[in-house]
């Protein structure tokens, strides 16, 4: 998208404010530094490696982070056969690097950029797949966060396997860790990790299905507006489990705005980042809708165990 594009469509998205409940900013390169009550339950579009250099330290009570999988997805198309429709999988170019070498210095440089904006007893969620994890894992620890947990997020309707070459890929891993192993007295609600998880104690797996329905958004085509929208009930458990009503949440890689809208429900603050215009302007339409949450239940409930 050329660069009079993208402001001209970040301006349309400011003056369309006046409507809506999300405060937009447009980075700019001459704004060196903000203020936390100039950014406070807003989504900043720009570059989040940028944009983190410009924001307070050590202000941020949580923070969860949706990065690119680099999912190095064939180019060959796949057709579901029984129905004669293509399957729309991720080949956006976000997700695309040169080199697990490339990949891996843009997790590190995000990770310490991040580092820098977490309180001394804050958490970071980091999320992805096979693909990727175990790298992030790696550059986690080599960067001296200490992991607390990994989530198995269980796939009720996960994509289906079209090939029947492996296993079905069923699962993304959570990694939920603070910013060293001396790190105590952060947040964490025992009451609803034994609701969301198995048994008494809040066990680290999590049975949901997929972004789907009339939760997913997409155009007027039909089109997913973004490949890898994450549902509001995995947002919800993670801002539960992990946070205090009035804490301040940032999602440096917002995508369209889920974390931001869970948190709003849940009076939670926030700060949002994401550089795709297109993304910024269908999270402020879904800010015109305030989300009204359903009462939480436990995990046996859901699966009528």
């Amino acid at each position: 998208m050329k660069k009079k594009q993208v402001a001209k469509n970040v301006k349309e998205m400011i003056n369309e404010y006046a409507i809506s409940t999300l405060k937009i900013i447009e980075d700019k390169n001459e704004i060196e530094k903000y203020k936390i009550n100039d950014i406070l339950n807003s989504m900043i579009c720009g570059d989040a490696l940028k944009v983190l250099k410009k924001i307070p330290k050590e202000i941020f009570d949580m923070i969860f982070i949706d990065p690119p999988y680099f999912l190095q997805l064939s180019k060959k198309e796949l057709r579901r056969w029984d129905v004669k429709t293509i399957v729309n999988g991720v080949n956006d170019e976000w997700d695309k690097f040169s080199s697990f070498e490339e990949y891996d210095s843009f997790i590190s440089t995000l990770l310490t950029e991040v580092k820098q904006v977490m309180k001394k007893n804050a958490t970071l969620w980091i999320i992805s797949t096979y693909h990727s994890i175990f790298r992030i894992g790696k550059i986690l620890q080599d960067l001296g966060y200490w992991i607390l947990n990994d989530i198995i997020w269980l796939k009720t309707n996960p994509m289906p396997n079209w090939l029947g070459v492996r296993f079905t890929n069923a699962t993304e891993t959570l990694i939920w860790s603070v910013k060293d192993k001396n790190v105590k007295k952060y947040t964490f609600d025992r009451e609803y990790a034994k609701i969301f998880g198995f048994g008494k104690t809040g066990t680290n797996v999590w049975v949901l299905p997929i972004c789907s329905g009339s939760e997913r958004l997409r155009d007027e085509t039909g089109k997913k507006c973004h490949s890898t929208q994450k549902p509001i009930e995995l947002l919800k458990r993670v801002i539960l489990t992990s946070t205090k009503e009035g804490d301040l949440i940032l999602d440096p890689m917002a995508g369209v705005g889920t974390t931001g809208y869970v948190a709003k429900a849940l009076k939670r603050n926030f700060v949002m980042i994401e550089k795709n215009p297109e993304y910024v302007k269908w999270t402020q339409k879904r800010f015109l809708t305030p989300l009204v949450l359903p009462e939480s239940k436990s995990q046996l409930e859901i699966l009528n165990i």
